[in-house]
């Protein structure tokens, strides 16, 4: 993309502001506990949908040609498809806010992969790798007796992540990024560094205990070996890069180990917790594993009713009790619904939400990034650290699919943000369909304020949603439901409180209001049919 020396600057800023927006992604969290799972999300689904349409709009600023590449076509396609699923959802509410996910993560991609080819790569390598040594450093510090409202405590280690899992996946993905830096570092204190930022993302990794992002680091050791069988011995030519490799393995054990060794607050239950969960990688026949067995079958169940669009965009948990026996571990006892509100899996949720279509497209940009990163590994006439870079935006892919096959990673937004950002800075430009040519200076207008405008509303929805959950935990329930009328929670408590102050008719319009938005609600039916 040949952009003006005079526009570089934007997209430099384009490029600072997916890092710092990521940074903010990875810290932000509210102490509104009766919310314990959105006061961790909400913040940084609000952060992804600033820093992706910021940046998307600095390079659209800056202009340039335009590239149309295959995988932008899949791109589309896939977000073509979830609108559609998002129109038929039965709770629009969930619909619009994975949606907006799923866009976001786009706006990313684009804006990064131009920012990357204008001044901004280095930037984002090293500012993504930074993010997730950020994040496993607040679990570290959970771990080791640093305590906050801010954190979690069901599901520590989480730090500012809320849960484990989240911080692991994100731990696990930046683990390719700094084995790039410390294999391109110039010098020894850089090299050093990425080191460090190793041994941290390994020792948060191994407390954390979560064999999705173990398996999938499996995964991504063998993608690195086979790589190296591939075009043996290219890298042993390089002294920074011979001396990267050391300090990768040396960085990791050592992270590792320390945080067996170390004395920590965790109160695990097992007297061999890490040995327990190293065992159990892939067990299948008990505990989790099974349960997620159970619920990918009964999720297929939704995929054959509704095998074009699914069920909607982020409506999987509205329609999987209709599916799933009342002895579901995905089901919880007290409420009857689903105690997360996505599978266990990416890969089974863009199946059952949005539907076979969206989930092929899906499928095929993944591997086409992937098979990118590959094809720039195996050419031989471009530069090492450039082919390094492409070998290590595989890796990244493998990481998160793995992980994405056993929890929810892309669904959320501080990964998709991490994720997306860094495969437009690692790998190489993509073959353009058709001759780039420079867009105009209306259309880019036109682009920028229609960018605006959907980073707009979905930030706006966070915001509300943010708004509602300080006015619930001041007492304030009703002006609560009217700022986030989609708020299940909010809607049912509210008419509960209603009804139990003698106001029937109001309490059963919000009776009806939150079975609207879960039809299959226990609770909600009944106070719906107490209302008759």
């Amino acid at each position: 993309m040949n952009i003006p020396a005079a526009h570089h600057r934007t997209h430099l800023a384009a490029g600072w502001s997916l890092v710092v927006l990521a940074a903010i992604a990875t810290l932000a969290a509210l102490p509104y506990r009766s919310f314990d799972l959105d006061r961790f999300l909400v913040p940084k689904e609000l952060a992804l949908h600033v820093g992706a349409a910021l940046a998307l709009v600095l390079v659209i600023a800056g202009g340039g040609e335009q590239r149309r590449t295959k995988l932008d076509v899949l791109f589309a396609v896939f977000l073509t498809f979830s609108v559609a699923s998002a129109l038929f959802a039965p709770n629009h509410w969930l619909a619009a806010r994975a949606l907006a996910i799923s866009v976001s993560a786009a706006f990313a991609w684009w804006g990064a992969r131009a920012a990357a080819a204008n001044d901004a790569r280095d930037v984002l390598i090293r500012g993504l790798a930074i993010v997730t040594v950020i994040g496993a450093g607040t679990a570290l510090a959970q771990a080791y007796g640093v305590s906050s409202d801010l954190a979690s405590l069901s599901r520590a280690p989480g730090g500012t992540f809320g849960n484990r899992n989240f911080m692991a996946h994100i731990a696990a993905a930046g683990i390719p990024l700094l084995g790039y830096l410390a294999l391109t570092a110039r010098g020894m204190p850089g090299a050093l560094m990425a080191a460090l930022g190793l041994g941290v993302n390994a020792a948060a990794l191994v407390l954390s205990r979560t064999r999705a992002a173990w398996l999938a680091l499996v995964c991504c050791a063998v993608v690195a070996v086979l790589a190296w069988l591939w075009r043996r011995g290219t890298m042993w030519r390089d002294a920074s890069a011979r001396r990267g490799l050391v300090l990768i393995i040396g960085g990791m054990l050592v992270g590792g180990a320390s945080a067996i060794v170390i004395p920590n607050t965790l109160d695990w239950r097992s007297d061999n917790p890490y040995l327990e969960s190293a065992m159990g990688m892939v067990n299948y026949r008990k505990g989790s594993g099974l349960g997620r067995l159970r619920q990918y079958a009964n999720s297929a169940r939704l995929v054959v009713a509704h095998p074009v669009l699914g069920v909607g965009t982020g409506n999987w948990a509205v329609e999987y009790p209709g599916v799933a026996p009342r002895s579901d571990p995905s089901l919880s006892m007290e409420t009857g619904m689903t105690s997360n509100p996505w599978p266990s899996s990416d890969w089974m949720a863009m199946l059952s939400e949005r539907g076979l279509p969206a989930f092929i497209a899906w499928t095929a940009l993944l591997a086409g990034v992937a098979l990118a990163g590959l094809r720039g590994w195996g050419r031989l006439d471009l530069p090492l650290d450039v082919r390094l870079r492409a070998i290590t935006g595989t890796a990244v892919v493998a990481i998160i699919a793995v992980e994405g096959a056993f929890d929810a990673v892309l669904l959320l937004a501080t990964p998709s943000l991490v994720f997306w950002a860094s495969m437009g800075a690692l790998l190489p430009p993509p073959e353009a369909l058709s001759a780039p040519a420079p867009i105009k200076r209306g259309r880019r207008a036109l682009l920028g304020l229609l960018v605006l405008a959907a980073g707009f509303a979905a930030s706006e929805y966070s915001a509300l949603k943010i708004a509602a959950m300080d006015a619930y935990s001041a007492g304030q329930i009703g002006r609560a439901a009217s700022l986030d009328p989609g708020s299940f929670r909010i809607r049912l408590r509210y008419a509960q409180l209603m009804m139990s102050r003698g106001s029937r008719t109001r309490g059963c319009e919000e009776a009806r209001a939150a079975l609207a938005l879960f039809p299959r609600s226990p609770e909600a039916t009944r106070l719906v049919t107490s209302c008759r």
